[in-house]
């Protein structure tokens, strides 16, 4: 079956108390893999470049806390979730914990590496902390936000085989591992988020989510990468020639910052899905070049 494009009938179909507008025929898998056990990454890890370590150990530097909050953020909310819904949910959260697992593990060996990352991993802890007081549903909002973001960034490092070119075979295989689910259940904060404002109007469901949007991308843009910024000062990269290279690295090649800027738009669209662009042709693709839990890189 494929994915609901008309973005009335996705609307509809929450209004109707019919199953979420994800594909009927998804299946979200547990994938329980273990990376960088006998093989610790190296320092500059991916292609010897300092940028683009820097800005993904930066990035998994967050994903331990920032998971956690994912999880309980849709589980606060599954009660009353149609029968398939309720399975994602469970399949999503299996996957976000073993994620989580396999961050801890690589943030640790970029510690052994020689990088602080205590820094960004109490940032995000204070962040987190603002969140204990307001309404659970505004922390959905923000899950649903940031799912999106990793779904976009999954994408297009499976789409884009330069992200990974010349990274390490075991590490570049964790993040493909990790971007493949992110694709996954990508749908799954978004149909749970439906579901627990299914009493809203079209209007109030829109202001809030583009507004929450608006909140996390200035957020994640600023403290991402000042996080990378100051994992470069750590090997000695300051001036304004390294925030140079730290924006063509994001904005121009690879430049996945500008290549999910229309998918990152589409979410403002009234009536958005995250399953009306079904990419599950990646998952399929690289997934069947995941032999032992190793990718070659491109």
């Amino acid at each position: 079956m494929n994915a609901i494009t008309d973005p009335i009938a996705v609307e509809r179909a929450v209004a109707e108390g019919k199953v979420a507008p994800t594909p009927s025929d998804l299946t979200i898998t547990v994938r329980d893999r273990r990376f960088g056990r006998d093989e610790k990454p190296g320092r500059w890890w991916l292609a010897n470049d300092p940028v683009a370590t820097a800005w993904h150990n930066a990035l998994s530097a967050t994903f331990p806390r920032g998971e956690a909050f994912f999880i309980e953020a849709v589980k606060a909310h599954r009660d009353g979730v149609p029968p398939k819904l309720e399975a994602e949910i469970r399949a999503f959260v299996k996957q976000e914990i073993n994620h989580t697992r396999e961050h801890i593990v690589f943030n640790r060996a970029a510690s052994e590496a020689g990088y602080d990352i205590d820094k960004i991993d109490k940032r995000v802890e204070e962040m987190l902390a603002l969140t204990k007081d307001r309404p659970v549903i505004l922390n959905l909002a923000a899950t649903m936000a940031l799912e999106h973001y990793t779904a976009m960034m999954a994408h297009e490092f499976l789409a884009n085989p330069q992200h990974f070119a010349g990274a390490e075979p075991e590490t570049a295989a964790m993040w493909r591992w990790h971007a493949i689910e992110e694709i996954e259940h990508k749908g799954v904060a978004y149909d749970t988020w439906l579901h627990a404002t299914r009493g809203w109007s079209r209007w109030k469901r829109w202001k809030v989510k583009s507004l929450m949007m608006v909140v996390v991308t200035k957020n994640f843009l600023t403290h991402r990468v000042q996080d990378t910024l100051d994992l470069l000062a750590q090997d000695g990269l300051t001036g304004a020639k390294w925030k140079w290279r730290l924006a063509a690295y994001l904005l121009w090649k690879p430049g996945v910052l500008r290549r999910i800027f229309p998918a990152w738009v589409s979410y403002f669209v009234p009536g958005f899905h995250p399953w009306q662009h079904d990419d599950r042709k990646l998952i399929n693709k690289v997934d069947s070049e995941f032999p032992d839990a190793r990718l070659a890189t491109a």
